[in-house]
């Protein structure tokens, strides 16, 4: 049963009461200023590390502010979510710590690695449906049949509680700070922040960050200021920020948002690949799709934040290895640091062996190579070469393109097939 309580949004008092509830229980991560990162974007970023909780996520805190406010009767019959991402490891995580028995409904497609944590964390795990929509039905159902306590993961009071700790952290950290870019899903993190920060520094710029495929805070953001963007826009989708692919903010967090955020913007898959790389690159730390989707909006958008001391909070850490790998790859290709060539060349002996000798002198390295004949729309005796080769950048390649060609070889980029 949800807490009647729980359904209003929470005050300033409320945080700073959440704050002493859960600091001896989650991690109070650093916030640095990254100088590389904001020589990149052409202002000051200061990184909120919240990647650095046990379970790699800011959601320890809202599901730790709300588990202690639980009555004893509450922590006897235990609590239920519905998951199938960081909320079900923090819940599933401080429940085991305080003793409290904790399920967790999660749709049949969640990836195996999520189930597996979630139950290593201690937490009963209940696969049931094809969407969140029946995994939810099946939570409401079971948490009638047991007495279970809903812990939901963003439109509940304690849960925002917990979570604009963060905010107070910031700018005791850095009290100066001009703007904070926080991602948003249903909104707990922002309305959160948003409520600490405005009762500290009413004059800070708030801007919010949604993926261009889950925008439904930025639709209905635009909506209450009569800017209605809604028709046509894209909705749901695959996305690397699963974290904030949500396609509707909460009824407590959405109210919030309209009155103390200043803006929300869109970025896109492509600028949130480039985050978690350059985050990756330059601050040695792993972020999720959600917790470099700030940095995103920033790099997106240079002149509005020129000059500005920017907070950002990296939310998530929870990335699959292999989707990890996928990404630094193609981020190395549009940065032309691993590109693909067709070098034609005539087909006699000492051709190949003369484009890879140029190649190796200008500094590239080979990762693959196809010899073409009868696939080659060229003259007879004559090859293609594919190659796929990396380099050091733009520059590199120009040069080794310029070097093939002035050794009478042919090269031409391939982008695509």
């Amino acid at each position: 049963m949800r807490d009647p309580a729980a359904l209003t949004a929470p005050g300033f008092d409320e945080i700073v009461a959440a704050r002493e509830r859960i600091s001896a229980q989650v991690v109070e991560t650093p916030t640095r200023e990254s100088l590389t990162l904001g020589e990149i974007a052409g202002c000051r970023i200061f990184l909120k590390f919240e990647n650095r909780q046990f379970t790699a996520s800011f959601k320890e805190r809202g599901a730790a502010n709300r588990l202690a406010l639980l009555g004893e009767n509450e922590r006897r019959a235990g609590v239920i979510a519905v998951s199938a991402g960081n909320h079900a490891q923090g819940l599933a995580y401080h429940a085991r710590r305080l003793g409290i028995p904790a399920v967790i409904v999660m749709p049949r497609f969640t990836p195996f690695v999520k189930i597996e944590n979630t139950q290593r964390l201690g937490a009963e795990v209940v696969l049931c449906g094809e969407t969140f929509a029946a995994a939810r039905e099946e939570m409401a159902r079971i948490a009638t049949e047991r007495g279970l306590t809903i812990v939901h993961p963003y439109d509940d009071r304690h849960i925002i509680a917990g979570q604009g700790t963060i905010g107070i952290e910031m700018l005791e950290a850095f009290p100066d700070l001009d703007t904070l870019v926080v991602s948003i899903g249903g909104g707990g993190l922002i309305a959160g922040i948003a409520t600490a920060a405005r009762a500290l520094r009413p004059d800070i710029e708030i801007i919010g960050v949604q993926a261009e495929l889950f925008r439904g805070a930025y639709e209905r953001w635009q909506a209450s200021r009569g800017a209605d963007e809604r028709a046509g826009c894209a909705s749901g989708g695959p996305t690397i920020a699963e974290g904030i692919a949500v396609e509707h903010p909460g009824a407590l967090t959405m109210p919030v948002i309209e009155e103390l955020v200043d803006d929300i913007v869109l970025v896109s898959e492509a600028e949130i690949e480039r985050a978690i790389v350059l985050v990756l690159e330059i601050e040695k730390t792993l972020v999720e799709g959600a917790g470099a989707a700030g940095l995103a909006a920033v790099l997106a958008n240079p002149v509005r934040f020129a000059g500005k001391r920017v907070g950002l909070v990296l939310c998530g850490g929870n990335i699959d290895s292999l989707t990890l790998a996928d990404i630094i790859e193609r981020n190395l290709v549009r940065n032309r640091r691993l590109v693909r060539l067709s070098i034609s060349a005539p087909d006699k002996p000492g051709s190949l062996a003369r484009v890879t000798a140029i190649i190796a002198e200008l500094g590239a390295n080979v990762e693959e190579v196809t010899h073409q004949r009868a696939f080659a729309d060229l003259p007879v005796r004559y090859v293609r070469i594919d190659m796929v080769i990396s380099t050091r950048g733009s520059d590199h390649l120009e040069a080794t393109l310029s070097a093939l060609a002035a050794a009478g070889f042919e090269a031409q980029l391939r982008l695509a097939g």
